[in-house]
């Protein structure tokens, strides 16, 4: 997954990229900057604690960080699976609420000015008579006519065409830099210390996983583990997907070997102590390509190795 940042200048957006990844970021750049952030998950810790995993992976996703928001800026997040929208709510004076409705404004003209360009370019090609062509032409200038109605792409009721990538169709996660919301100084202070002693400083769980929990549950995302004495490593998947889905997601020789996947819940495999124990009570099963993946399930995939 690639989620992008926004923020208005003195928001903390920055701050909270250098939270959720621990890297530096470059500044007096109009490139976004980009690092991975890891998906802590504790059911992750006990899986590789019964298999005795040498190295535990969690999943990870990457955060780019726009580096302003004028049209050009935001744009380069289009690739973007999802949005954060940080909001000052530190600052004297601070207005949470419109800056929210000006962020959302940036983002509605750098589409207009998107669909603008697509658009020119369209009617050029439509010239041709390709009835394709023009039909994009029609799509692109009814999504225009939307955006021009100061309304984002995600009410628009027709289909819009493929490999636009608008950003106001994306999934956005509104988050308060401030006493009512997340301390993003303060949780890259944290991040240099101990996690024991970290936890210290807070009344309850890190506010970065809260963040990530509101990332997963707006694209719809599960997690599941595949464990070893090697490695255990949790993985993302979008919820629906199935366990041909899931070995695509390791690596594709392994999709296209498919033969079986073995399956146990985590907490049955943690209550059980072992993979062994929880076959003999009947708690490991056997499934095929279309086993639609559950949050929490460890997987075990069989495949035939290419030629």
């Amino acid at each position: 997954m690639e989620i992008g940042i926004i923020g208005l200048p003195g928001s903390g957006k920055t701050t909270l990229f250098k939270a959720l990844t621990g890297a530096q970021p470059e500044v007096g750049t109009n490139k976004p900057n980009l690092a991975m952030a890891r998906i802590e998950d504790g059911r992750l810790d006990q899986v590789a604690a019964i298999e005795r995993s040498a190295k535990v992976t969690p999943a990870a996703l990457r955060v780019l960080d726009a580096a302003g928001t004028s049209a050009a800026q935001v744009g380069t997040l289009r690739r973007a699976d999802a949005l954060i929208a940080v909001l000052d709510a530190f600052s004297l004076g601070a207005d949470p609420s419109s800056d929210l409705v000006a962020l959302e404004l940036e983002l509605l003209l750098a589409d207009r000015e998107h669909v603008e360009r697509r658009l020119e370019r369209a009617r050029k090609e439509a010239k041709s008579g390709e009835p394709e062509r023009k039909r994009e032409v029609e799509r692109l200038e009814a999504a225009l006519a939307h955006l021009e109605g100061e309304q984002p792409l995600r009410g628009f009721p027709n289909e819009l065409p493929a490999q636009l990538e608008p950003l106001t169709t994306k999934p956005l996660v509104v988050v308060e830099n401030g006493p009512s919301g997340i301390d993003a100084k303060l949780e890259v202070e944290l991040a240099d210390l101990p996690p024991e002693e970290a936890a210290e400083f807070r009344n309850g769980p890190r506010a970065l996983d809260e963040i990530l929990r509101r990332l997963m549950a707006g694209l719809d995302q599960l997690t599941f583990f595949t464990a070893g004495d090697t490695e255990a490593r949790s993985w993302t998947l979008r919820r629906g997907q199935t366990a041909l889905d899931a070995a695509a997601e390791i690596h594709t020789d392994i999709a296209r070997g498919f033969v079986r996947c073995e399956v146990i819940r985590w907490s049955d495999l943690v209550g059980c102590g072992s993979r062994a124990e929880a076959a003999r009570r009947g708690l490991q099963r056997l499934e095929g390509k279309g086993y639609v993946v559950e949050d929490g399930d460890v997987l075990n995939i069989r495949f035939t190795p290419p030629r």
